[in-house]
């Protein structure tokens, strides 16, 4: 590891001017390019002390052995600059983004004499005009086919066009009207050249003027009674409307623009483009990329529109593009697109109607892709013994976690405190062992304490279930399995040995709490099964409440860990140093979809637990009332404020409400009367209770 300090450049050295700056490793290997308005600035920052650097950053200036400039006259050329030297010499730490799959393009080639519409991929090639991306080449065919009628553009290989030249006979598409054959010499090249660039204009939107010219000489032929031409036009201004409805307007106006969102995490990061084009999506693409750098939302927007349109020209690059954050240097960046489309170009962020409303789908878009490609990864067997192998080398643990559970604790503000409870084996959820818990044995927000109790629970049922099944005997002087002090190992084995003792045991509820006994059916109940590792959702506080859970069951073979959200970091118990796995390392990449999964369990529950209580009515609480019934009253008398105000046979008076019913009711709401009317002390007003549903 290099000293920074070794090679940083002199006092006053560096300009003060904007350009572009290279760190390079002891091999002379560019391994990062940045930018900078003021160099002096920016390459001094790199370095500071070490502490106060990001991770990524202090990897990077410690991989480096030297670091050299290039001063430039602009921002926009320093912009310019970056981008090619990106491409040139692929550093390892800076963000390039990877698309997530091959995406086909509608090309129309237009530096052939005679130009050929096909489904493209890969890179862009001189000449050739490109509509897309689309997400399946079976797309583009099906909208070629329904056009060729309007626009009978050549659709044939090289080969098949000198083969009909050589032997003076179309192929089946100049046969039915679906070319217009002039490999055969039907058309001269300037007439199919004029059908090609017809094609073009309607696919990049300009598609009302040639409708309302097939409608006009449509009407026209039918005035002069060529009823067969009348119908053919017809026909071709229906296949054209249909092409056109196999892309919905999204944006009334006829825009054109590119929409750009955003999806991360500390390690990865999901791009998503629409192209917008006359107010219709054209195509979409992704892309994803290993976050190599300290780099934010607007970072990332930077880059992606670098790599987007660094090699585009003209109307390739829209006259609007929509970014969920702007680049550090908005006008820069504005000013270099600018250059590369020949005209103005706005870069913001929508702020309200259909714009922002598009964005939102593409956000979500980017969100599912950064989704499945970590659920790709996860799924993946070698990436899965991968990633268990790195976590054991990691831990220092014996064998690889087959079964890991992890555990996160949620509320708001204190309020409706639980616990989730997921489990992961080999690899992959394992969803049916997933388990909840309500926090009991205190009030308020500790979040150390609440994970001592869970794990506390949990594993206590687990001891009982061993020694219902015979596992696990309890040996002179020992305390009982739930005692504080049950000693002796646990074994590694789930399964019992020997048959199962028949006989009512006890059960336990989805929330971790005891449920009425039930008859043995011969299966391993909940929390039959031990973990080969623990992971708490947090720090060294949490990592210590669940060791010290464990320790006062006697229970010292389940390793423990946390993971802290903040850097990602890997807490162990008695360690006053985290561990730090790389950032692509497949087990960190499975600690935090295993981390993730138990805040989505828990949050989920914990909001299912919060609205429940929220939509608590009184009426709950009368004995035989059903839901239909509380309807009724409700709607009869408008709200629980006024039914309570009711009398019993004003309340009889409910279609289905007997009096036994009615002085249940009015018991119930005499009972949970409230003190004093609620006032809004800002105003001083008396606040109405006129809700139906709490009271």
């Amino acid at each position: 590891m290099a000293d920074p300090s070794s090679y940083r450049p002199k006092p006053g050295q560096i300009p003060d001017s904007p350009g572009v700056y290279k760190f390079r490793d002891e091999h002379r290997r560019v391994i990062y390019v940045g930018k900078a308005k003021n160099l002096r600035q920016r390459v001094a920052n790199y370095f500071q002390d070490l502490a106060n650097l990001h991770p990524r950053t202090r990897t990077m200036v410690t991989t480096a052995a030297s670091v050299e400039w290039t001063v430039v006259s602009t921002e926009v050329e320093a912009l310019q600059l970056e981008y090619s030297w990106i491409k040139e010499f692929d550093p390892r730490f800076n963000v390039k983004y990877r698309d997530d799959k091959s995406y086909p393009y509608l090309a129309v080639t237009l530096n052939e004499e005679f130009p050929r519409v096909q489904v493209m991929r890969g890179a862009k090639k001189k000449g050739v005009r490109y509509f897309g991306p689309y997400g399946h080449a079976w797309a583009i065919r099906e909208t070629v086919d329904l056009m060729l009628r309007v626009f009978p553009v050549r659709t044939c290989s090289a080969g098949v066009f000198k083969n009909a030249e050589r032997t003076g006979r179309p192929c089946l598409l100049g046969y039915i009207g679906k070319c217009s054959a002039p490999c055969v010499g039907r058309v001269t090249p300037e007439e199919h050249r004029d059908l090609a660039e017809d094609f073009c204009d309607f696919m990049a939107g300009r598609t009302g003027t040639y409708i309302r010219r097939l409608e006009k000489d449509m009407m026209q032929a039918a005035e002069e009674m060529e009823y067969e031409r009348a119908a053919r036009l017809r026909d071709d201004a229906e296949a054209l409307k249909r092409a056109m409805e196999k892309s919905a307007v999204v944006l009334a106006d006829a825009t054109d623009a590119d929409l750009i969102a955003v999806a991360e995490d500390e390690l990865e990061a999901a791009l998503q483009i629409f192209h917008v084009r006359g107010g219709r999506v054209r195509g979409q693409r992704g892309w994803v990329t290993d976050k190599v750098e300290a780099v934010d939302t607007s970072g990332l927007v930077e880059h992606a529109l670098q790599q987007l349109y660094g090699e585009e020209r003209g109307d390739a690059v829209p006259k609007e593009v929509l970014v969920p954050a702007l680049p550090e240097d908005t006008e820069a960046v504005s000013q270099w697109l600018a250059e590369r489309r020949g005209s103005q170009v706005s870069l913001r962020i929508p702020q309200r109607g259909d714009k922002k409303d598009l964005m939102a789908t593409v956000q979500r878009n980017a969100q599912q892709a950064l989704g499945l490609h970590k659920t790709k990864r996860a799924s993946d067997l070698t990436t899965r013994s991968r990633a268990l192998e790195e976590i054991a080398e990691a831990l220092g643990l014996d064998t690889a976690p087959l079964r890991i559970e992890c555990y996160d604790i949620s509320h708001l503000q204190g309020d409706d405190v639980v616990a989730s409870m997921v489990v992961f084996e080999d690899g992959l959820a394992r969803k049916s062992e997933y388990r909840r818990f309500q926090i009991k044995g205190f009030e308020g927000q500790d979040d150390v304490r609440s994970m001592h109790e869970v794990i506390g629970r949990r594993f206590k049922r687990y001891l009982q279930e061993k020694e219902r099944t015979g596992e696990w005997e309890e040996q002179a002087g020992d305390t009982p399995a739930d005692g504080p002090a049950a000693t002796g190992p646990v074994p590694a084995c789930p399964v019992p040995a020997g048959p199962a003792p028949t006989g009512p045991v006890p059960a336990v509820g989805p929330t971790g709490e005891d449920a009425e006994p039930r008859e043995d059916d011969g299966r391993p109940k909940r929390f039959a099964y031990p973990p080969q590792l623990v992971v708490v959702d947090g720090g060294q506080p949490q990592v210590a409440a669940a060791r010290r859970a464990l320790d006062e069951l006697g229970i010292d073979d389940i390793a423990v860990c946390g993971l802290a959200k903040r850097l990602e970091e890997v807490w162990l118990p008695d360690d006053d140093d985290p561990v730090v796995l790389p950032r692509s390392s497949e087990g960190l990449y499975l600690l935090q979809r295993v981390r993730d999964e138990a805040h989505r369990f828990a949050i989920t529950y914990q909001r299912a637990k919060r609205a429940k209580r929220i939509r608590t009515s009184p009426l709950d609480d009368v004995s035989g009332l059903g839901e239909t019934r509380k309807q009724a009253l409700i709607k009869h008398f408008g709200s629980v404020k006024k039914l309570r105000q009711a009398t019993i046979d004003e309340i009889c008076e409910v279609p289905g409400i007997g009096r036994r019913t009615a002085e249940s009711v009015a018991a119930a709401l005499a009972s949970t009367a409230p003190a004093a009317p609620a006032v809004n002390t800002a105003t001083g007003e008396i606040i109405e209770e006129d809700d139906g549903g709490s009271s």
